[in-house]
C-alpha cells in the first residue's frame, strides 16, 4: 500500500511536516492510526501508548505538535476490548497482581475508572472502561496548565474523543471541546 507513493510526496515531506491531527492512540497493533483513518505519510502526528494515557511527555508532544506544526485538532482514540483498560479493571474489581511496568500503567489509568460500576459484568465494565479512560486522558490533556497555554496561543483547537470498533472497523466520535478565546468549553 505505501511502497506505492509517488515521489512527489517523499520529497515534500523531506523538508518538514503539516499534519493536520494529533492522534493519542493505543499500541495496540490492530489500531494503527493512519489506516483507521485512511490517512498517508505526513498527515498525522501520532502519539501510541498502551491505554492511549497521558504519561509523562505526552503532554510535550501534544504542544510540540501545536506550536511547532501547526496542528489544530487531538483526537483520543481508545478502542474496545482495551488490554491495558482490561488490566486496571481486573486490578481495581478482581485484586489482580501484575509486573511492576504493567502496574505503572494501570496507576495511570485506575483514576478515570472510579465511576465503573461494580456490578456490571466483565465485558460491559470494559465497554465502560475504554469509553470512560478516553474521557480520562481529554480531562488530563485539558487541565495540564502547560498545554492549556499552548493552545491559548493561536486559537481554536478542537478536542475530541473516539473509540475504535475492532468487530465493525468503524470509530464511534464521542465528546468533543474546543478552546475558544475564553478557554476550553463543551460544544
Amino acid at each position: 500500500m505505501y511502497n506505492k507513493l509517488s515521489e512527489e510526496l517523499f520529497v515534500s515531506l523531506r523538508d518538514g511536516q503539516r499534519p493536520f491531527a494529533v492522534i493519542l492512540g493505543c499500541s495496540d497493533s490492530r489500531v494503527p492510526p493512519e489506516l483507521v483513518f485512511d490517512q498517508s505519510f505526513g498527515d498525522l502526528f501520532v502519539i501510541r501508548l498502551a491505554g492511549n494515557l497521558i504519561a509523562p511527555g505526552v503532554g510535550g508532544s501534544i504542544q510540540y505538535a501545536y506550536q511547532h506544526l501547526g496542528t489544530s485538532l487531538l483526537v483520543v482514540l481508545g478502542h474496545q476490548g482495551c488490554g491495558a483498560v482490561k488490566a486496571a479493571l481486573a486490578a481495581k474489581f478482581r485484586r489482580a497482581k501484575h509486573p511492576e511496568r504493567i502496574r505503572q500503567l494501570v496507576k495511570l489509568i485506575e483514576p478515570g475508572l472510579e465511576q465503573i460500576d461494580p456490578t456490571l459484568s466483565a465485558s460491559e465494565q470494559l465497554e465502560a472502561g475504554v469509553e470512560a479512560n478516553v474521557h480520562w486522558s481529554m480531562h488530563q490533556v485539558m487541565r495540564a496548565r502547560e498545554v492549556r497555554q499552548a493552545f491559548r496561543k493561536k486559537g481554536a483547537v478542537l478536542i475530541v474523543g473516539a473509540v475504535y470498533e475492532l468487530a465493525t472497523g468503524k470509530v464511534r466520535w464521542l465528546e468533543r471541546y474546543s478552546n475558544s478565546v475564553g478557554g476550553m468549553a463543551s460544544l
